[in-house]
């Protein structure tokens, strides 16, 4: 009786009594006040709230900006003020980066220790008499380099290193193409940590000043470039410069790509200049190869003589003095229009030279656009001269060569042509054989993609700006046949 009675007290009782919901309980309350205020916590757990916190500001304000900007992405982040932490920060990693980076590299003596270690472990060829090794010789020198000189050599021989040379019947590659590979890749990425250290923007890009400041650098190990006079220093970092960005700039930005310049030729062009010496080329290697001190003089004089007014800049009229008078009046009245900017006059003529240029506003030549002129004229057969060229000869703007274009073209070539003495000459003749050796895809009109395409756009420049071109390729046999008697004459 009791504990039936018992119970049924103590089973009304709890359904009549509720328990509090955690939330109402004070003990539950002052937890979650301590853990919030953060004061229970430690410096690592504050630090971590800190973090989490910035990071969903961060993205809360990322998320608000996308959806006001819509769908389009942002392509432009703006730089780093000058002297901000964000900058120094930058400008201290990019230190970090390139000095870990040319930490990587080999150095002249490694370089030497690799060379011996390649000759001392490989075979000769009975046939050729070169230097050879198959592929455990590659890995043996592989280890025996690693002893040597460290682990910083081993990404040179791997297996895919190995199967880019080429093989002889046995398997074996040739030694000195290796070691050539190895020095250049240390070459080229040796440049690029160089021209990076100059890439003030770190954005892949170099401006004038800074190429000028690396060819600067270069120039005391370059063996045909130490007897340089210091006074020549600039203008010929100038002048080296600006083919690079002829070429490496062709929409003229004022910046050219780093790595558009490692792959160009011009860096190729340059580097010859250390390893042979001066006495052993002849002058018209010198000649040919533009950063030579040689064609950088000859330039320079060149344009110098050129100034009668001497006012460091050319008028039309001074520049047609150029290549002794050959080229045509209309070509050098597009090149003004076409590559040469609008200024004001440099007041330095005299009175009766200034009824000829007007005093408000004229256009001439300063020494950089000077310089992309010679670099169009002797480079007529690549893609940047030639377009260079065909801006010129694209009298309309309409991206093409009409026959009445060739026409005007070409008449001032021929008055050139009688007034020098020589036999009468028909242009719609001259029309016609243009036109064959281009052979335009529409046989209407010639694009600079058809001169392009027919190898021959060089040949047919020359032709429509330059009378001594013409008659270089109107006497192209006789021109073959006199370049083929001087071998006769010695073997006989």
């Amino acid at each position: 009786m009791y504990s039936g009675s018992s119970d049924g007290e103590s089973h009304d009782t709890s359904t009549q009594r509720k328990i509090p919901p955690a939330s109402s309980m004070l003990w539950v309350r002052n937890l979650r006040r301590y853990i919030g205020s953060g004061a229970g916590l430690g410096s690592e757990a504050l630090m971590e709230l800190e973090t989490k916190r910035i990071l969903l500001e961060i993205f809360k304000e990322k998320q608000q900006k996308s959806q006001e900007a819509g769908t389009i992405p942002s392509f432009y982040k703006k730089k780093p003020e000058e002297g901000s932490i964000s900058q120094r920060v930058q400008k201290l990693a990019k230190y970090r980066f390139l000095k870990k980076q040319s930490d990587l590299l080999l150095n002249s003596d490694d370089l030497a220790a690799m060379w011996n270690c390649l000759r001392e472990n490989c075979v000769i060829d009975d046939a050729t008499g070169a230097e050879k090794m198959n592929y455990e010789d590659f890995c043996h020198i592989a280890s025996v380099c690693t002893e040597q000189i460290g682990p910083k050599c081993r990404r040179f021989f791997s297996p895919s290193n190995f199967m880019k040379f080429e093989k002889d019947e046995a398997g074996r590659i040739a030694i000195l193409p290796f070691y050539l590979y190895v020095m250049r890749t240390v070459s080229l990425t040796q440049a690029r940590i160089d021209m990076s250290e100059l890439d003030e923007d770190s954005d892949g890009f170099l401006q004038s000043d800074g190429m000028e400041a690396y060819i600067s650098g270069l120039i005391p190990n370059l063996a045909q470039l130490r007897d340089m006079p210091e006074a020549f220093y600039t203008m010929y970092c100038r002048i080296a410069s600006q083919k690079f960005f002829f070429f490496c700039d062709p929409h003229r930005r004022g910046k050219a790509c780093i790595k558009k310049i490692l792959l160009s030729n011009c860096l190729q062009e340059l580097m010859e200049l250390h390893q042979e010496s001066e006495e052993e080329v002849t002058d018209t290697e010198q000649a040919e190869n533009w950063f030579s001190l040689t064609s950088a003089q000859r330039i320079c004089d060149m344009f110098l003589a050129l100034d009668k007014d001497m006012s460091g800049s050319l008028c039309k009229q001074e520049l047609k003095e150029y290549a002794d008078g050959t080229l045509t009046d209309i070509f050098i009245e597009r090149v003004f229009d076409e590559h040469v900017r609008r200024g004001k006059s440099s007041g330095k003529s005299s009175s009766s030279n200034s009824r000829e240029k007007p005093q408000e506003f004229s256009r001439e030549m300063d020494f950089d656009s000077f310089l992309d002129f010679v670099l169009a004229l002797e480079n007529k057969d690549t893609p940047e001269g030639l377009t260079y060229l065909f801006q010129c000869l694209d009298l309309q703007g309409r991206g093409f060569l009409t026959t009445a274009d060739i026409h005007s073209l070409f008449r001032d070539v021929h008055q050139k042509w009688i007034e020098g003495g020589n036999y009468e000459l028909c242009i719609e003749d001259v029309r016609d054989e243009i036109w064959d050796m281009v052979k335009p895809a529409d046989p209407l009109k010639i694009t600079l993609g058809d001169l392009l395409g027919c190898k021959q756009g060089g040949t047919v420049a020359s032709m429509l700006i330059d009378v001594r071109g013409f008659w270089a390729h109107d006497n192209r046999e006789n021109l073959l046949q006199e370049e083929e008697e001087p071998p006769e004459e010695e073997s006989q």
